[in-house]
């Protein structure tokens, strides 16, 4: 480019590029175009370039995703479109797939193996999906016995959630903060108590008298109880169970 532009014919231009890329366009590639502007004054034309799309309530929108630019349809137009084009069904990520994805996201670089020690469960079929859809990719291999591959979340990734960067991701201290707060509202009596039914309080009743009727076993039908599973393995249990393990 020459070093005498019309900012009015710059701002065209970058709008024409935005429009034309098929994925977010990156500042240090629009400054390949235009050598002469530093990199704070391409983000200021096309901020520029977002506030006009806004104040006149354009149908195409500016946004920064992904680490770049990129033109998207205006949220308001959403449902004329989807009559436009009769979009019946659009394909979502399955439950394990969401949960593969988020310990690779938090966790990053994390080897299949990784996946499955939280999971517990296999993941070969979700790995492999999600490295179809590009939301993941093999970032290297993890220097230990058998080399495994390690995955990390790809720029797809923060497209298709509409982050700017795995920075914006929400803090798992956030999650654990409101698991303890809700927590604490149950223990102090806070949290939301939903009343039995009525049928739920006469089974309850039955339950309760036929137990304080029923006769002990005799001592001889009894099988001998192994040691360590008294009434302090089942306290052990329940507080297991109170504490969400």
């Amino acid at each position: 480019m020459t070093d005498m532009l019309d900012p009015n014919q710059v701002k065209t231009d970058m709008e024409a590029l935005i429009f034309v890329s098929n994925k977010p366009l990156l500042l240090e590639d629009i400054k390949k175009v235009f050598t002469n502007l530093q990199t704070s004054e391409i983000r200021d034309l096309i901020e520029s370039l977002k506030k006009e799309h806004e104040e006149r309530s354009s149908g195409i929108r500016i946004i920064e995703i992904a680490g770049g630019f990129q033109m998207v349809t205006a949220p308001e137009s959403a449902g004329t479109i989807k009559e436009f084009y009769k979009i019946k069904h659009t394909e979502k990520l399955t439950g394990p797939s969401l949960e593969a994805l988020a310990i690779i996201a938090y966790k990053q670089p994390v080897t299949r193996i990784d996946i499955e020690a939280v999971r517990g469960v296999n993941c070969d079929g979700v790995v492999k999906s999600l490295l179809e859809k590009n939301l993941i990719r093999i970032v290297g291999r993890k220097e230990v016995i058998g080399r495994p591959f390690v995955y990390g979340t790809t720029r797809f990734f923060l497209d298709y959630f509409g982050l700017k960067s795995l920075n914006e991701l929400p803090k798992i201290e956030e999650f654990a903060q409101q698991d303890m707060l809700m927590n604490m509202k149950l223990a102090s009596g806070e949290g939301e108590i939903t009343p039995l039914s009525s049928e739920e309080e006469r089974t309850l009743t039955l339950e309760s008298s036929a137990a304080e009727t029923a006769s002990p076993l005799p001592e001889e039908t009894k099988g001998p109880a192994p040691e360590g599973t008294s009434q302090e393995t089942e306290s052990s249990i329940l507080k297991e169970t109170t504490d969400g393990h």
